[in-house]
């Protein structure tokens, strides 16, 4: 397996998560991809310091080789994926919490 098919595979992951097993549904919310968007420049940013010191290199043969900001574009599918996952549970345990308190 390499690096693209993991990367896509955890987009396919962090969805059916987001949508099917917490249920927070952020993917349909106006103020998720307001986060994303703020988030994104610094990721891009984090991705060139990292790969323009040679900090993270990637194999060529494991990649698309496309690259934004220095890295491959796999780094923002993995990146989506994290926000993704970290923002539903934070929404889904911030309910569970509410829902106990009651």
């Amino acid at each position: 397996m390499i690096y693209t098919d993991i990367a896509l595979g955890s987009v396919i992951v962090a969805v059916i998560f987001d949508l099917f097993v917490i249920r927070t549904q952020l993917l349909t919310k106006s103020v998720f991809w307001t986060s994303y968007a703020i988030i994104l420049p610094f990721q891009l940013l984090t991705n060139w310091w990292l790969t323009s010191r040679n900090i993270v290199m990637y194999n060529p043969n494991a990649i698309i080789g496309r690259r934004l900001a220095g890295a491959p574009i796999e780094d923002l599918l993995f990146g989506f994926s994290l926000v993704l996952s970290v923002m539903g549970m934070w929404v889904f345990w911030g309910r569970k919490g509410i829902e106990g308190k009651k």
